[in-house]
């Protein structure tokens, strides 16, 4: 298959391109950048120069394509406090790839979260048949509801003639190079001389190595039947006090537990994350893909070096 990836130099997408060229397919890769275009074609990718901004050559390229997998997203723009707007962006987008996509049967693969799925209860696990309801919201962030909406919307152009899939990802995507949340949950620990956790740390994150996300990715351009969800999740739930702990020993700062209405004091932004109890299964996703996540867990991760080098 020809492969469209936006998000190519990205976190994600930096594993998912040499996934998708090991195994034939060849890779037309969004770049924004010189940088980025000289990485890429030196993975084997052919590039696209351009932005999520320039709605023209994304449609071309999404044409052009057997299937598309967008990893894009203006996490500039949201992690300076403006999520809603970013979403929105991220909406338009989408919206070129529907037009350009419907009626042709090619896959659509989105990437979306799946930390504080609404419609399971407290210490529920969610399931890939949750979030799909028509009133839920996911995400302990403003304008988390409206990127959760694109995910549903992106579920329903099944019936326009697309193979259209969501992959949610866990918070904790890990590994080295890592510079999401749990690398700012690292440096929240320096800063603050502490690696705190809510109260009795006992509420727990999802997790899986960035690799092994990019392999699923991969399985739901090939294979994916319209209207899928999939869950990148290698660990169910791993309780964050003991992620606080590693951290702490990575740090050498003290782990502390600290009241629910302090932690956004010590961790920032992340706070309102860090206290969300979301464990999450993925036994359907692998029932169906035969995916077997065999990279390190991310307690492994936490107990090496890469997280800690300056």
């Amino acid at each position: 298959m020809r492969v469209f990836v936006t998000g190519a130099s990205g976190w994600v997408g930096s594993g998912l391109v040499p996934d998708l060229l090991a195994h034939g397919h060849t890779v037309a890769a969004l770049a924004r950048s010189d940088r980025s275009a000289a990485a890429l074609r030196s993975a084997g990718a052919e590039v696209v120069p351009g932005s999520l901004d320039d709605l023209g050559v994304l449609g071309d390229a999404a044409a052009a394509a057997d299937a598309v997998v967008h990893l894009g997203f203006k996490h500039d723009i949201a992690f300076a406090g403006d999520y809603g707007r970013a979403a929105r962006d991220d909406r338009a987008v989408i919206d070129v790839f529907a037009e350009r996509l419907s009626g042709t049967g090619k896959a659509l693969v989105i990437a979306s979260g799946v930390l504080g799925v609404v419609g399971v209860g407290p210490g529920v696990v969610a399931t890939e048949r949750d979030g799909r309801g028509e009133h839920e919201t996911a995400g302990p962030v403003s304008g988390g509801g409206d990127r959760s909406a694109t995910a549903r919307y992106v579920l329903s152009l099944a019936d326009h003639g697309i193979r259209s899939s969501v992959v949610r990802l866990p918070p904790a995507t890990h590994g080295t190079g890592d510079n999401g949340f749990t690398a700012a949950a690292v440096a929240a620990a320096r800063k603050a001389g502490a690696s705190a956790y809510a109260e009795d740390g006992a509420n727990r994150w999802p997790a899986v190595h960035r690799d092994d996300a990019a392999v699923l990715f991969r399985l739901g351009a090939e294979s994916a039947p319209a209207g899928s969800v999939l869950h990148a999740v290698a660990e169910e739930g791993v309780p964050i006090r003991e992620v606080a702990e590693a951290i702490a020993a990575g740090t050498g700062v003290p782990a502390i537990s600290v009241p629910r209405s302090d932690i956004g004091r010590h961790l920032g932004f992340l706070g309102g994350f860090w206290s969300t109890d979301g464990p999450a299964s993925a036994r359907l996703t692998r029932e169906r893909f035969g995916w077997t996540p065999t990279r390190p867990t991310w307690l492994d991760d936490l107990r090496g070096e890469s997280y800690y080098r300056t």
